[in-house]
């Protein structure tokens, strides 16, 4: 096998294990709609956008990322 299809398949097994983890800790922690997101509702009109959801995953993905690099040297 060349690196390429290591790397998918790595890739693929990392996903599915996130995909678990999110569905099995999604009932306990309300990632989606933590506090400091912005929800407007007017009539029918509904906008939501998960700005501190995004900085919590986009921090916990900045730390993953370090810690693999710092491991690997």
């Amino acid at each position: 096998m060349n690196s390429v299809s290591k790397f998918l398949i790595v890739a693929g097994v990392v996903i599915i294990g996130i995909g678990l983890i999110w569905a099995f800790l999604g009932r306990f922690i309300n990632l989606g709609r933590l506090p400091g997101d912005i929800a407007v509702e007017k009539g029918n009109f509904k906008f939501y956008f998960p700005i501190v959801t995004c900085i919590v995953i986009s921090v916990a993905l900045t730390l993953i990322s370090y810690l693999v690099r710092w491991f690997t040297k």
